[in-house]
């Protein structure tokens, strides 16, 4: 159990690919035969399920399986998708398997977990199965979910630590709040060329291009709640619902003391919807510490964002630029309190990909 499953969610399908690496035998230690798994061709795969889900799993992470018969022939996946069932990946890989998963190999993005919650333990389904071998790319920081490598060592089962961190990139989020007790925060902005969020008359839309615009769907849908300020509901009246179908939809939260009229989006009821009445980055996170979020998506403006910069609660910048110039209007970042470039914000860049005619840019905040 990688968490308490308290949670719960509008059902959702789930589609599946098949995969087939290339595989060979050979002998391990103890002299058992054991197929070789590809395993960059298996963790791409893993991936990929974890990336295209339209979903959170939150307060759990959103991990993924792979089951490999003793010919090395893809038996099922998994995706634990909390919005179709409480069941952990790897049951789900499982149940798709049936009796083909004995002695099967399964690949798991995280460690399997050794705690009995809402659901049983994954390793008992694991060991249950009669499953030979578990390879998994992430170890489990959680202290409840603790031993479960261990545990299926002991039961007999060849386990193999191989380790990610393009999955554990996947499960950047999740292990930011077990090991910290807060959300990530992502600031998601769309600039210029020249880092400018509107022209000098306050127009905005749209910027970024069509490709990066829907790139932002499946990015709230894969986050747990999302934050604005009062001033960017007055001046956009956004609804900030996945525009994807079946996702489910994010806290939303939105923070400043400036009144909002009824007739608003943000008031449809069409989803959970919190007010934060403060202009403090402390009220927002005592609002925010009992809540199961793993992901909060900021997409404020200038002014919160920049707050929230400032305080240090920005976990990572993505920055959708267009190649336009606009040459005057609003920047995305404000005074941040620094006042010599020995004091500079330091961002390490995760990715950088083309998306339409515009570049995406992932950075880690290292230094604040």
């Amino acid at each position: 159990m990688r968490d308490n499953d308290e949670f719960g969610a509008p059902p959702m399908g789930l589609r599946w690919c098949c995969l087939t690496p290339i595989t060979r035998a050979s002998l391990n230690e103890e002299g058992r035969l054991m197929i070789d798994i590809d395993i960059d061709s298996a963790y791409r795969h893993l991936i990929s399920l974890a990336t295209s889900s339209p979903f959170s799993s939150a307060p759990n992470p959103t991990v993924t399986a792979l089951i490999y018969g003793a010919d090395g022939t893809l038996i099922a996946d998994g995706v634990h998708n909390r919005n179709l069932s409480p069941d952990h990946a790897e049951v789900v890989a499982l149940k798709k398997a049936g009796s083909s998963a004995q002695g099967a190999t399964i690949v798991v993005s995280l460690e399997p977990c050794n705690h009995i919650g809402s659901t049983g333990a994954c390793v008992d389904a694991i060991i249950d199965a009669g499953i030979a071998r578990v390879i998994y790319a992430v170890k489990d920081p959680n202290p409840k979910a603790a031993g479960g490598a261990q545990r299926l060592a002991e039961s007999g089962i060849i386990v193999e630590f191989r380790e990610s961190n393009e999955l554990t990139d996947i499960h950047r989020a999740w292990l930011h709040r077990i090991t910290t007790s807060r959300p990530y925060f992502i600031w998601k902005i769309a600039t210029s060329l020249d880092g400018r969020i509107a022209a000098s008359d306050g127009s905005s839309q749209w910027i970024s291009s069509v490709q990066s615009r829907a790139d932002v769907q499946l990015l709230r849908a894969q986050s747990d709640a999302i934050l604005v300020g009062t001033g960017t509901v007055l001046a956009d009246n956004p609804t900030l619902r996945p525009r994807i179908e079946s996702a489910a939809s994010p806290l939303r939260i939105v923070m400043g003391e400036s009144e909002i009229p009824a007739g608003l989006n943000i008031h449809d009821g069409k989803s959970p919807t919190l007010f934060v009445k403060s202009r403090s980055v402390d009220a927002l996170m005592g609002a925010l510490a009992d809540l199961p979020l793993n992901q909060v998506l900021v997409e404020a403006g200038p002014t919160l964002g920049s707050a929230l910069m400032a305080a240090g609660v920005i976990d990572e910048v993505i920055i959708y630029q267009a190649p336009i110039l606009l040459g005057a209007g609003k920047s995305w970042l404000e005074d941040i309190g620094i006042t010599t470039i020995a004091d500079a914000a330091h961002l390490q860049l995760l990715a950088a990909s083309a998306i339409g005619p515009d570049f995406k840019f992932r950075y880690r905040v290292e230094k604040m």
